[in-house]
């Protein structure tokens, strides 16, 4: 698994623009900048759309402030389902970057079997501070929970 100080793994990723779904690979998109990324194991479920995207849109002044300059949601979903779920519950803070076949979640150690809900396999929901590209702050949630990766609790580390 990705540790604090590891560099991101190298992997393509869709960002979901309004212009349609644009390549991006993980090493350009992460280099200069300080990231707020939140991982969701699916786009419309329960505990991600009701509080995992809304916390990171109500708190996205808030991050800024602290020296976040974009908040990305990554999720094993297309970049299309990804869009319609930013327009429907997001904001033009949040940029959904999508790992429709769980790369960047297999790369990064952090996939999860979700077979038992008709999921299949999915990434684990997880939070990261990545500043030019290295992790500084990793927040992994135990299966069924969310605390650590709620945008609140990573406005207390930074």
């Amino acid at each position: 698994m990705i540790n604090k100080g590891d560099k991101i793994p190298e992997v393509n990723l869709v960002k979901a623009t309004e212009n349609g779904p644009e390549q991006v690979s993980s090493s350009d998109y992460f280099a200069g900048k300080k990231v707020a990324l939140f991982s969701v194991p699916g786009a419309y479920t329960p505990t991600c759309s009701a509080k995992h995207l809304p916390g990171y849109v109500e708190k996205a002044a808030d991050l800024k402030a602290k020296g976040v300059d974009e908040i990305a949601c990554t999720a094993v979903n297309d970049a299309f389902v990804l869009g319609a779920w930013n327009k429907d519950s997001g904001s033009e803070d949040v940029t959904m970057l999508a790992d429709g076949n769980g790369d960047f979640a297999k790369a990064c150690g952090l996939e999860m079997d979700g077979s038992g809900f008709g999921l299949g396999t999915r990434g684990q929901r997880f939070s990261m501070i990545i500043n030019d590209g290295v992790v500084e702050e990793l927040n992994v949630e135990a299966p069924g929970d969310f605390k650590v990766s709620a945008a609140d609790y990573m406005l207390d580390q930074l």
